[in-house]
């Protein structure tokens, strides 16, 4: 078995999962991709060269970056726009006097942030794990590499094309899209500018761009004929799951990417219990990539977590990630996006083995 094997109840889980979703029955021959969110950022400081590379080396199809602009225009790769987090800009005196605070998302935030900074300012740093308490295993590589540009991430997806043989594309997802064109930093249209430079300029061109909000997809669609995925948040969910809505999404996007709690539910009494969502996007047309597989307990469904629930350190201990990913792939998706690349390679090609051994 290529990952970390399965038992019986892991065969009957599979197949009971399947036989909700037919569409897996054919994954042998069209295989559910892997998304790696920020690379395989388990194992290196997420959006970091070595990051990209590490993923796409295990297995990913595709590697995730959000996408912010600096002040001359150019799109970097960055969990946020606020740099402190993921950076070493605070111990950087000449930049001291750059620090202020900004409203994002309705929230007063205090930082330095990509669109004070020109990409020559920004070049100079070096980025740092943001999540130390749950990835204190990344800490030996802070200091150690630059921030990416767009075209570097594309570029790195070539360099994986080339090394692994297979097809490998980027997920660039828009954020804060009003927020920026009113500072006049138009990211939309900057990504579709870059996307045609690179020569990402067809539906089947290896790109997805994703977003939550419809109407950024929308005028998208307007600046770009590659591929677009709408992100649905399980907590913003109301009303974007419907039959109506479904085929509302496909107007302007050729994919959903929701978050796994819409895929399968996570105060079931029995693990899985999956929802129809997979099937009735499949029904109006659309791909279904779930989002995000990570092996954290706090992100993980109640019967997945392990060790005592009374530590401190609960939330950060690490929960059953591969029943989760085994779940999700036999729930017939199209991809799975994950900080876990290794992992969710490991479970795909266990699904897929389950799936040709029904009698087992």
């Amino acid at each position: 078995m290529s990952g970390p094997g399965l038992s019986r109840r892991d065969f009957g889980l599979l197949a009971a999962a399947a036989s909700l979703a037919p569409a897996l029955a054919s994954a042998a021959a069209v295989q559910p991709l892997i998304i790696a969110e920020g690379g395989a950022a388990e194992e290196r400081i997420e959006d970091t060269a070595s990051a990209l590379a590490l993923a796409i080396d295990q297995g990913s199809d595709f590697v995730q970056v959000n996408l912010f602009p600096t002040s001359d225009g150019v799109l970097v790769a960055r969990r946020d726009n606020e740099l402190s987090a993921t950076t070493d800009i605070a111990a950087r005196p000449e930049f001291a006097a750059r620090r202020t605070t900004k409203t994002l998302d309705g929230q007063a935030v205090q930082g330095w942030f990509t669109e004070d900074f020109t990409l020559a300012e920004l070049k100079t740093l070096f980025c740092r794990e943001r999540l130390a308490g749950m990835r204190p295993q990344n800490l030996r590589y802070n200091g150690k590499e630059p921030i990416l540009t767009l075209p570097e991430v594309l570029q790195l997806a070539r360099d994986g094309c080339v090394r692994t043989a297979r097809t490998v594309g980027v997920c660039p997802r828009l954020m804060r899209v009003a927020y920026f064109a009113g500072l006049g930093l138009p990211v939309d249209e900057r990504l579709a500018r870059e996307l045609t430079t690179e020569g990402y300029v067809a539906p089947a061109a290896a790109i997805w761009v994703q977003a939550l909000e419809p109407d950024v997809l929308n005028g998208f669609a307007r600046l770009s004929p590659v591929r677009r995925m709408q992100l649905i948040d399980a907590d913003r969910a109301a009303g974007m799951t419907t039959g109506a809505a479904l085929a509302a999404i496909r107007g302007y996007a050729e994919a959903i990417a929701p978050d796994q709690d819409l895929l399968i539910d996570p105060n079931a009494a029995a693990f899985p219990a999956p929802t129809t969502l997979t099937l009735d996007a499949h029904g109006a047309g659309l791909q279904v990539f779930s989002r995000t597989a990570r092996i954290e307990n706090a992100f993980l469904p109640p019967a997945l977590r392990r060790g005592d629930k009374q530590s401190p350190a609960f939330p950060d201990g690490h929960g059953d990630v591969d029943k989760l990913l085994l779940a999700l792939f036999a729930n017939g998706v199209d991809g799975v996006a994950t900080d876990l690349p290794r992992r969710a390679a490991h479970a795909r090609a266990d699904a897929i083995a389950a799936l040709q051994q029904p009698d087992r």
